[in-house]
């Protein structure tokens, strides 16, 4: 199967400009967004009387069901969450201000933090989640149940450490590396 990357960087620059050639190609980063966009509006309406974004009440809701006897650590929260420690410790700030999360210092490594929710956070998940669910069922409702969990199977499916490897060995996601590749 010939590699379209490889093939586009073969052609000369004025070739590709000129074509337009991404209109022949369906861009799975772009639809993803734009459905996640559109998806994010409507859950942000659905919890607005909770004073959060749905980002929020998300992060909120990791943290809790993640939990322990201290919260998460900071790295396995960013990682459940799919994003960077910085981005982690940016979207914190507010709830950290607004009273409703605790960043602590790890008792035995100074170096690591843990996040948990204070009883307003709490407070507030609770409420968050009665609106989220109300639109986590319309969002099904008007997809259907079978899209609707197709579409959160593929979207696990990419957010996975499986997917993340597979994409920057080059190879399917299903596939198994030979003992020759390792």
């Amino acid at each position: 199967m010939p590699n379209y990357l490889e093939d586009m960087r073969n052609r000369k620059n004025s070739e590709i400009s000129s074509a337009y050639e991404l209109d022949e190609l369906p861009c799975t980063h772009t639809a993803l967004r734009q459905a996640a966009r559109r998806l994010g509006h409507l859950y942000d309406e659905a919890v607005a009387p909770t004073g959060l974004k749905a980002t929020q009440v998300g992060l909120l809701f990791q943290a809790d069901r993640l939990g322990g006897v201290d919260g998460p650590t900071l790295n396995t929260l960013a990682e459940r969450l799919a994003l960077s420690i910085s981005s982690l410790t940016y979207a914190l700030r507010p709830l950290v201000r607004d009273g409703l999360m605790k960043l602590e210092q790890d008792k035995h490594d100074k170096r690591t933090k843990h996040a948990s929710l204070t009883a307003l956070g709490r407070k507030r998940l609770a409420e968050g989640i009665k609106l989220w669910i109300t639109a986590n069922r319309r969002t099904e409702l008007v997809l259907g149940h079978d899209s609707a969990t197709q579409l959160r199977a593929l979207a696990d499916g990419v957010s996975s450490r499986k997917f993340l490897d597979a994409y920057r060995a080059g190879r399917p996601a299903g596939s198994k590396r030979s003992e020759r590749d390792a």
